[in-house]
């Protein structure tokens, strides 16, 4: 065991044994890296040198009501002194107090909650009820799934392949995917691969392409689309009023499951308590995690709409997770989203929201490299550009990301970018103030690396 108080040995520690996500470790080794965090309260965390940093990304737009809820780790502790786990067969009570909560708070009809561990279970576990819901209906055709290109799922294997490469590592090491994986296009009217004219016909066109879609593969084979109310990949393109009613007309027209991933965009994230209250549809199954729990312990959930649920009972499928149900989770997300609710942060994170975008749009009149700033809520996409009007991105050459990145560092920022967006999506607990320290941050950060492309 090395001593908390020694930084480079803790640093050390993690770069021979731990294994980190997305990590350069030669790379963290050069640099100093990994930073190692020892505290954190509210939007701040502090490492084991006393630096505090502010967290304008909330780990990974995951911790909704910040860091430091001594309520939550009490309501946690208090569950772990009754009882820890549950016995095979058995329920406790926060699980089943934790599930009739998630079915007060959700649209429509989704009322049987199945819990997990991660964003990615839940995901899964959808694709596996759907493709078993279609089988008890007498269609075991029903396989495929549709989602958008640059969306993103989840890293394990049966999700790994929706949204088409999302993300910036390379998926050619997990090849080949999981069959069936279908890609349309993404209703982002700033990077429009139909061509439309405006945002509404944006919306129209890819809404379209869904329906060609399930035409071209056959309404037989395909059981579900799944996307995101607003996907932060891309930067948090707004779709247009128009895309997601028709995305459900769609959907009920040829018997295809209607997934939303609520996993980032939900409890508060956008303004709304769920992302997609922004375009008044119901959809056949939601996802969730992050901030149903703050990221204070593992946690996740699909919710399934009766209709779907009906049809299994006393025909179950063979869906397990040892982690699912856990009493510790459930006992924390009801003290968060007790807190959440009881200490209005949905609407602090319209509010503010509205109040983080407008500053970094202002930055557009001070740095030529900001080609778009959109989003809803305090999940904000700002796209960097070579040439404003030809959208040009910059080459990798040019090594953006790293730029941005050390100079987010240099701000006193947790922040990354991949070199294209930049997602500010900060705990929805912060103040105004914070916020202009985020936009005062990424306003010298741009300046920085502006000034050092013009020196190259």
């Amino acid at each position: 065991m090395v001593a908390t108080h020694d930084t480079e040995a803790i640093r050390q520690a993690s770069l021979k044994y731990q294994w980190m996500h997305n990590a350069d470790w030669t790379e963290m080794a050069e640099t100093g890296e990994p930073i190692v965090m020892v505290a954190g309260k509210g939007v701040r965390v502090t490492d084991s040198t006393g630096k505090t940093w502010l967290d304008a990304h909330g780990g990974y737009t995951s911790v909704h009501l910040g860091y430091g809820q001594d309520e939550i780790a009490e309501a946690a502790y208090e569950q772990l002194c009754k009882i820890t786990f549950f016995p095979s067969g058995t329920t406790t009570v926060p699980v089943v107090e934790l599930a009739e909560k998630l079915a007060g708070m959700t649209p429509g009809n989704l009322n049987r909650v199945f819990p997990g561990a991660g964003g990615s279970e839940a995901n899964e576990t959808a694709i596996k009820i759907t493709r078993a819901y279609h089988k008890r209906r007498g269609e075991a055709g029903r396989y495929k799934i549709i989602s958008r290109k640059f969306s993103y799922h989840g890293t394990t294997a049966g999700v790994l392949g929706l949204g088409n490469n999302a993300t910036d590592f390379s998926l050619s090491d997990f090849e080949p995917m999981a069959p069936g994986m279908i890609h349309v296009p993404h209703p982002n009217h700033y990077r429009d691969e139909l061509g439309g004219a405006s945002p509404s016909e944006t919306a129209i066109k890819c809404a379209q392409a869904v329906e060609d879609a399930i035409l071209m593969h056959g309404a037989d084979t395909v059981a579900a689309f799944i996307g995101e109310p607003i996907a932060q990949p891309p930067g948090a393109p707004v779709p247009a009023p128009e895309y997601w009613p028709m995305i459900r007309e769609i959907c009920d027209r040829y018997g295809v499951v209607l997934i939303c991933d609520e996993i980032i965009t939900g409890f508060g994230r956008t303004g709304k308590m769920f992302g997609i209250e922004h375009f008044g549809i119901e959809p056949d199954m939601m996802t969730m995690g992050k901030g149903l729990i703050s990221s204070y312990l593992p946690l996740a959930a699909t919710v399934v709409s009766d209709d779907i649920a009906d049809y299994f009972g006393s025909d179950n499928i063979a869906h397990a997770i040892t982690a699912s149900g856990h009493p510790v989770t459930a006992a924390a997300a009801l003290k968060n989203l007790e807190i959440l609710e009881r200490d209005g942060y949905v609407e602090n994170s319209r509010v503010q929201g509205e109040y983080l975008k407008a500053g970094l749009t202002e930055l557009m009149d001070r740095h030529t490299i900001v080609g778009d700033v959109r989003g809803l809520g305090l999940l904000i996409g700002v796209e960097i550009v070579a040439d404003r009007d030809t959208k040009e991105r910059f080459p990798k050459s040019a090594g953006l990301a790293a730029r941005l990145n050390a100079a987010f560092r240099k701000q006193g920022l947790i922040l990354q970018s991949d070199g294209n967006i930049i997602t500010v999506g900060p705990p929805i607990c912060i103040t105004r103030d914070e916020c202009d320290e985020i936009i005062a941050g990424v306003d010298a950060s741009l300046t920085e690396v502006e000034a050092g492309l013009a020196s190259d």
